[in-house]
């Protein structure tokens, strides 16, 4: 089973939020509609610009852990290494 560590941001991309998931499609869902109370409803999340597969659910964990200790502009330059234009990449997946 694959494991996703992801990152979604707001529509002026000023927001970074990183989370790991079994099912990015599904966790993408929930961040567009808002299905789950909190911090990317508070800042509607709603754009995935980065993602990562993983085949180990702890490799994953860890790469989340890591990612969230970063300083905003090393977040930033990861994006920008896959997704310079910072487009929605679920689109492309719907």
């Amino acid at each position: 089973m694959p494991y996703y560590v992801y990152m979604m941001t707001n529509k002026s991309n000023t927001v970074l939020y990183t989370g790991v998931t079994n099912n990015l499609a599904r966790r993408v869902y929930e961040h567009k509609n808002h299905i789950v109370p909190g911090f990317t409803s508070l800042y509607n999340t709603v754009k995935l610009v980065f993602f990562e597969e993983f085949h180990n659910v702890g490799d994953a964990i860890a790469a989340e852990k890591r990612i969230k200790g970063w300083a905003r502009a090393k977040k930033n330059n990861l994006v920008n290494s896959i997704n310079p234009t910072w487009r929605d990449l679920s689109t492309s997946a719907e």
